[in-house]
């Protein structure tokens, strides 16, 4: 079936195509009943507006690319949140891709959000990405791109960001102030930054507060499988230090969970023997056994934030843009895990 066009509607009611048109975008120069015929036949014929003619006119899809590592960490599931309300107030729609943590996946949605001819793209990059090549084909074709989360800091272009490095130094901070001294870090990969920047806000509280750092009390966690990994990486931790460890500062909430369930499995009283610290204020740590101290992550702020950014680009992208980084605040959430 052929689509039906502004010219049948109007043939059909014997008025112009203009008339049509500002009908159905509810001009107010339209009476009240041409509209009301207008909308009545277009609805009875499935009239479909013609996207590529409006795109052409506008110069615009009226539709932003969003690629996140993926989409059921309840971090990254409050920032879509955030994004799609944010961009549905300007009449935006938006295009979800999940890399999986695949940069290969990654570069491939790069390109097919640029086959799309979306208006802008937002990415919170991979842990395995360690070329930034597709994000410079985004700047070279002229489509406005901002990095959120997980960024590149190399990468000339807007940026939502926490202070990783401050969070996790407060984190520890607060872990010495209770009196713990032995504590381990159940970090992430070696390469992506928010990896790196709370390892290094870490390891500066240690010494900070003249405790010896102990490259032996931290371990990587790279499978891309949280829980598991704190499982696994507690166990290992006890099975190496024994006694000899009384905190663990975790760079996410699920693998501080992971070692919660293995020390509750193995009658290692928490926070009496080991505290925990996670990180993300995922709505399980609230309600595990016991709850869980965490630094929370403003995630659908920044999921707003960061579509405002990007919209903000793309309304002006005929002029010179000035790259903005917005640094959003984090804060302690204190529960019985400590």
């Amino acid at each position: 079936m052929k689509n039906v066009t502004l010219k049948q509607i109007a043939e059909a009611l014997n008025i112009s195509i203009t008339t049509v048109s500002k009908a159905l975008k509810d001009y107010p120069d339209v009476s009240k009943d041409t509209k009301q015929k207008v909308l009545a036949l277009a609805e009875n014929l499935n009239y479909i507006p013609n996207s590529s003619a409006v795109n052409l006119r506008t110069q615009q899809t009226k539709i932003i690319g969003v690629i996140v590592p993926t989409t059921v960490h309840h971090f990254f599931a409050t920032v879509i949140k955030g994004i799609i309300k944010a961009a549905k107030k300007k009449n935006y729609l938006v295009i979800l891709m999940q890399s999986e943590e695949d940069d290969m996946q990654e570069k491939k949605s790069v390109d097919l959000l640029l086959s799309k001819g979306v208006d802008g793209i937002l990415i919170s990059l991979s842990n395995n990405t360690r070329d930034f090549n597709h994000l410079e084909k985004i700047k070279n074709h002229d489509i406005p791109l901002v990095l959120f989360d997980k960024i590149s800091k190399i990468t000339k272009c807007s940026k939502v960001v926490i202070n990783d490095q401050k969070a996790a130094y407060d984190a520890v901070a607060y872990l010495i102030q209770k009196g713990y001294k032995r504590i381990a870090h159940f970090r992430g990969d070696l390469n992506p930054q928010v990896s790196i920047d709370r390892f290094l806000g870490y390891k500066k509280a240690l010494l900070d507060n003249n405790i010896e750092f102990d490259p032996s009390l931290v371990y990587i966690c790279n499978n891309n499988d949280d829980f598991n990994d704190g499982y696994e990486s507690a166990k290992k931790l006890i099975e190496i230090h024994k006694s000899n460890v009384d905190a663990i500062f975790a760079i996410t909430d699920m693998v501080a969970i992971g070692a919660l369930k293995y020390f509750n499995d193995n009658n290692i009283k928490i926070p009496d023997d080991v505290a925990i610290i996670g990180f993300s204020n995922w709505f399980m740590s609230s309600v595990i056994t016991p709850s869980l101290t965490t630094v929370d992550q403003p995630g659908f702020e920044m999921g707003k934030k960061a579509f405002k950014l990007l919209y903000e680009e793309i309304k002006h992208k005929d002029k010179k843009i000035v790259h903005k980084t917005i640094e959003l605040e984090t804060r302690l959430i204190i529960r019985n895990s400590t």
